[in-house]
């Protein structure tokens, strides 16, 4: 247990930007709601997994939308309370925490700012383990856990509980009503007991956020170069640690808004150590798959982060422009994101790739045995 308070949030905007693989909502904004919340309510809780009972009610709560409407489309800051309170009423009982669905961008914030004005914790983890553009991927979903009743709510007080067969249909629905919400909506989605939180979280994804983020922060008063500062920051994590893949300009950008997500691609022409190369990076709100020179060097569930080539910071899918120095690094998964039942719902095949998900532990081998991977990664070595 620990409380948070608005710096820490600083931390996390940095940290869960990277680990948002370029979506998850758009950081500067969320971290700008959660410190206006906890300034005028005072600091929040975060506990860890553990800490809850088993009995305890868990509503995770986040925003939902194409990451290009919510930078214009500035959400009003109760609608997630809202949402909440109406699953409460929905479920007869209140919640006793909250959490993200996603350690990723915004949505990382979003549960402080609920916290906040709620009184509740905040559990440390949530359902991805980075970011995903769809609501059936998550680790809640994959390990039994219905995600409705769910309701989703606006700037306008609009209130929409959905209660649904499957998790699939829930995100059809859910993205039906957000387009018609304007492109972005808040949720509470995934009520679920403590001992199913426990059963099926991504654990101790908030505090490693914030961890990354200090780490860049402190980087360059150390003698590291912050690039340098995300990969050792989560080499003693359940992730293992991250590696460079790529440096380069970008050269290129096709993006639009399709369906409730922001859908194209980046390229980058190499610069140093990669100069006469190109890495084409796919996103679907978050980066799916990267390849240089035409051969695939990352996909996904592994983390495929766009960061600023001096400071680190993330370059959020709709934050893409041409002339960007950039530095793509891979983040290798936790193992409960690559099970057969997870790798069927967001591996390379679930968004359309004919590629087979191939672990960077595996594709950089030699990279790894020097690094060293967390122990129940060890079959990769």
């Amino acid at each position: 247990m620990r409380e948070v308070t608005v710096r820490d949030l600083e931390d996390l905007a940095i940290g869960a930007a990277i680990l948002g693989t370029g979506g998850g909502g758009d950081p500067f904004i969320g971290k700008l709601m959660a410190q206006q919340a906890i300034e005028e309510e005072g600091p929040v809780t975060l506990i860890d997994a553990g800490e809850l009972d088993d009995e305890a009610l868990v509503i995770p709560t986040a925003g939902m939308g194409a990451p290009t409407v919510v930078i214009e489309k500035i959400p009003e800051g109760l609608e997630a309370v809202r949402a909440l309170r109406a699953a409460e009423r929905r479920l007869g009982r209140k919640a006793d925490a909250t959490s993200p669905i996603e350690c990723g961008g915004g949505n990382s914030q979003i549960p402080f700012v609920v916290a906040a004005r709620t009184r509740l914790p905040v559990v440390d983890g949530d359902g991805m383990g980075r970011a995903f553009p769809e609501l059936q991927m998550e680790t809640f979903h994959i390990y039994g856990v219905p995600g409705t009743p769910a309701v989703l709510s606006d700037e306008r007080r609009t209130l929409v509980t959905i209660e649904t067969q499957d998790n699939f249909m829930l995100e059809w629905i859910a993205r039906g009503v957000t387009i018609r919400m304007g492109g972005h909506a808040l949720l509470a989605e995934y009520p679920m007991s403590g001992a199913d939180f426990k059963r099926t979280a991504v654990r101790g994804t908030i505090s490693m956020g914030m961890a990354i983020g200090k780490a860049v922060a402190s980087a360059r008063s150390v003698g590291i170069h912050p690039v340098d500062a995300v990969c050792a920051a989560t080499r003693d994590t359940i992730y293992g640690a991250g590696l460079r893949l790529f440096e380069g300009k970008v050269v290129d950008v096709e993006r639009r808004t399709r369906e409730g997500f922001a859908v194209g691609h980046v390229v980058l022409q190499g610069l140093g150590g990669c100069q006469g190369s190109q890495l084409l990076v796919e996103f679907q709100n978050e980066n799916l798959v990267a390849r240089r020179d035409g051969q695939v060097m990352a996909s996904v569930p592994d983390l495929i982060c766009i960061l600023d080539s001096e400071t680190a910071t993330a370059i959020t899918t709709e934050r893409l422009r041409y002339g960007q120095r950039a530095t793509v690094i891979g983040i290798p998964t936790p193992e409960i994101m690559r099970s057969e039942a997870a790798l069927s719902v967001w591996g390379p095949k679930a968004f359309d790739y004919d590629i087979a998900f191939v672990p960077l532990e595996s594709r950089f081998l030699e990279y790894y045995r020097e690094q060293g991977v967390p122990r129940d990664k060890g079959k990769y070595l």
